[in-house]
């Protein structure tokens, strides 16, 4: 979707009002037009469409909510419904014209019809006659801002290639494939790209990535990532890592299938999280000195796959008990947040679908996250939440969650029991750090098993909005 300033309003477009009086100060629209769309509001629709001889005219009444996020959310949701109608009046563009007091407004109606006009139909044979027809969304020059519109549609197209991945078919995005995609992501947006092989990590002796990495025939990945401007404003490099299981089956500790393992190809939407952030940072050339780290296999119960009764000795050195060959997420992402040591980092934020309980608890309407960053850093990230509507649920990690996963055995066990497992499984991967660090667990948001707004079905791209607004305001 192409988004960009137009000079000049065209006669045919969008006009975003806050109260009905404004519709009076609308040239374009005769007498009747004027009390049409006073009575589509008056009957509390957000959107009047108007067939004029030279196109369509769309009227949007801005509601003002309790907050000024509920509001925001409202006009990206008007956004979608206005695309909806583009696409079924058959238009190919629109243009969005603000009137009202919410120097915003255009943008957020922009942003909401241009993620609702997502589509993947890579592998539909009809996709030429199921594409939508709407290509372009113009706005006003006095309506926004050239750096606000250039932003939008990086934080767009990041969004797209991050569903692109996810909705990619297991036997197309393999672990390998993944690194590829974003190695060729770096060279387009202008950040550095280095992937260690099985060979490198099986030297580097990643217990957790080699151990889940053993049922599969296809080689793991390790892949490094790097923003680093000259004038970084942090002394100290911020470090994402996303969970990269292209494809979990559960390993021995097999998944059901229906509503479980048909939708695990978006495992590694926490990977596509980081890897588009990365793509959005360089391309705004934001001054922040960012590392990204993405462990990437499937998880599969053949060849010689690990089992649940295992000890697996991780790249940190210590040692795990496998109890559960599902709960598989945790144990690449511990080699990765060791890895993230190397660096001192100021801060470490990590993004998995890591739990069926975050899921359970908090459904499609939010993250859950934890950790023990700096309650400043934790205020940062709730706030980004709340602009981008990317909301986050914040769990304790109290000490007992951690007596949960000791074991017997080994200095640790990857499954804590039946009460608590989003947050015993945030207390494993703390035991792999020693800096400023942050969970975030994305398993009930990550994939749409339908349309809503401008979520689609398939991989949702969920968290990117908010991790970009938190890197934008980073030391602000």
């Amino acid at each position: 979707m192409e988004i960009k300033i137009l000079q000049k309003a065209t006669a045919s477009g969008v006009w975003v009002v806050d109260n009905t009086d404004k519709i009076n100060e609308l040239d374009i629209l005769t007498a009747d037009e004027r009390k049409y769309v006073t009575d589509v509001f008056a009957a509390e629709k957000s959107v009047a469409s108007i067939n004029k001889y030279n196109g369509f005219a769309f009227v949007v009444l801005l509601r003002n909510k309790k907050t000024d996020w509920q509001t925001a959310e409202s006009l990206r949701k008007t956004g979608a419904e206005l695309a909806s109608l583009a696409n079924q009046l058959k238009l190919t563009e629109i243009c969005i014209n603000n009137l009202t007091q919410t120097a915003n407004a255009a943008l957020l109606l922009a942003e909401g019809a241009a993620l609702a006009s997502y589509q993947f139909l890579k592998y539909r044979t009809e996709a030429k006659k199921l594409t939508n027809t709407l290509q372009r969304i113009l706005i006003a020059k006095n309506s926004a801002t050239l750096r606000d519109v250039n932003q939008l549609q990086i934080t767009v197209n990041a969004i797209e290639r991050a569903r692109n991945l996810v909705n990619e078919p297991p036997n197309v995005l393999t672990a390998e494939k993944l690194a590829e995609e974003i190695d060729a992501m770096g060279k387009e947006a202008g950040f550095k790209v280095t992937i260690l092989n099985k060979a490198r990590i099986a030297k580097e002796k990643m217990g957790g990535l080699m151990a889940v990495n053993m049922g599969s025939p296809l080689p793991p990945t390790f892949t490094i990532m790097e923003h680093k401007p000259a004038r970084a404003i942090n002394k100290k490099p911020i470090v994402l890592v996303g969970k990269g299981i292209v494809y979990d089956t559960g390993g021995l500790s097999l998944k059901p299938t229906p509503n479980s393992m048909d939708r695990m190809k978006s495992d590694m939407s926490g990977a596509a999280v980081v890897c588009a952030a990365m793509y959005a940072v360089a391309l705004m050339k934001l001054p922040l000195h960012i590392i990204a780290l993405v462990p990437a296999t499937d998880n599969r119960p053949g060849e010689n796959a690990y089992t649940p009764g295992d000890v697996i000795t991780m790249y940190s050195g210590a040692t795990v008990e496998v109890l559960n060959t599902d709960a598989e997420g945790r144990m690449v992402l511990a080699d990765a947040l060791h890895w993230a040591k190397r660096y001192k980092p100021e801060l470490v934020a990590d993004f998995a679908t890591l739990t069926g309980a975050a899921s359970m608890a908090v459904g499609e309407h939010g993250i859950v996250c934890m950790g023990n960053a700096d309650e400043n850093v934790v205020k940062a990230f709730r706030e980004s939440g709340y602009r981008q509507y990317e909301r986050l649920v914040e769990y304790p990690m109290w000490d007992e969650y951690g007596e949960q996963i000791k074991s017997e055995v080994a200095d640790i066990k990857n499954v804590g029991g039946p009460t608590g497992g989003a947050i015993t499984a945030g207390k494993f991967l703390e035991h792999f750090t020693d800096y400023p660090w942050m969970h975030f667990d994305i398993a009930g948001v990550s994939f749409a098993t339908g349309r809503k707004g401008y979520i689609p079905s398939g991989g949702t791209g969920y968290g990117i909005r908010m991790l970009v607004d938190f890197l934008t305001h980073y030391g602000k």
